[in-house]
């Protein structure tokens, strides 16, 4: 008989933080939209870019209701492949950023060059979705589709945003001008790369193998003094044929110096490799958000 894994659960603690990682996310996202995207008359992309064009072919529906609409499927989604927790956490998150974007005041940030202002509102709203979808929920729209490309295809949350927000650029640059096109595309490629460092960047995860005939002292240490698990495989020398120890293990970004002088003061002439994961499933080591 298999016993089932268990479903995580969030202290009451990780909620709270959760929340007020959405509204500190949201206010950035807000800040950007009504201090830098609206006043210098930026294309809008995402859902709300998609909106806009609905509502350029069919003028009788609202732009409101036309989102509205579009985020109802994706919504569904979140809750048929993501989970009901992140679906839970996606609506409060939209709810959120609705309320920041009436709250937050319209303010030009008064820089003179446009470039400067899409490479700051790339920064800004990179920064605040990537806060949101560090939680367990998102701010809906691109957010929703996004997670489910990750968690489907291992597809980067940045990746998916930079594509869809550039076909939906293309499109709107029928009706608005080329510069204005050309710097929001600059909004979303540094807002794409931004979220992606937020997301996983800054819990990047190394893959590591070592071959060396002190394998065993060399393994010994990295479970007694970085504390993670390591894999033997049994290998043979391609050249001699003499038979070898690999040693396999994920570490965190940050542990890569001590490993490296970890297995240069036992074995200098060891054979290292350290590789880059996109994402890694697991209760200790894992990269992913618990969506």
């Amino acid at each position: 008989m298999t016993s089932k894994a268990k479903p995580f659960v969030e202290s009451p603690q990780q909620v709270i933080l959760d929340i007020i990682l959405l509204c500190i996310g949201s206010t950035l996202c807000a800040s950007a939209v009504n201090g830098i995207l609206i006043p210098n008359h930026f294309v809008t992309g995402g859902m709300t870019g998609v909106a806009l064009i609905i509502h350029k072919m069919m003028p009788s529906f609202g732009v409101g209701l036309i989102y509205l609409l579009i985020n109802v499927p994706l919504f569904i989604l979140a809750w048929m492949t993501v989970g009901r927790r992140f679906f839970a956490f996606s609506i409060i998150g939209t709810t959120t950023l609705t309320l920041a974007l009436m709250l937050v005041p319209t303010a030009n940030f008064h820089l003179e060059d446009k470039l400067l202002n899409a490479l700051l509102a790339g920064l800004i709203l990179g920064g605040g979705a990537g806060l949101c979808l560090r939680t367990s929920g998102s701010q809906g729209g691109m957010d929703i589709l996004s997670v489910v490309m990750l968690k489907r295809f291992s597809v980067n949350i940045g990746t998916t945003i930079l594509t869809v927000n550039s076909v939906v650029l293309l499109i709107t640059s029928v009706y608005y001008s080329v510069e204005a096109v050309l710097h929001t595309m600059i909004v979303v490629y540094v807002s794409a790369k931004v979220i992606n460092i937020v997301v996983t960047g800054l819990s990047q995860r190394k893959s590591v193998f070592i071959i060396s005939s002190k394998w065993e002292e060399i393994s010994n240490e990295i479970l007694k003094d970085i504390r993670r698990g390591v894999t033997i495989i049994k290998g043979e020398g391609g050249y001699m044929r003499n038979e070898e120890h690999i040693l396999y293990a994920v570490i965190a970004f940050t542990e890569i110096g001590q490993l490296k002088r970890l297995v240069r003061g036992i074995d200098p002439g060891a054979f290292v490799v350290i590789s880059d994961t996109l994402e890694v499933m697991n209760y200790r080591i894992g990269n992913q958000p618990h969506w």
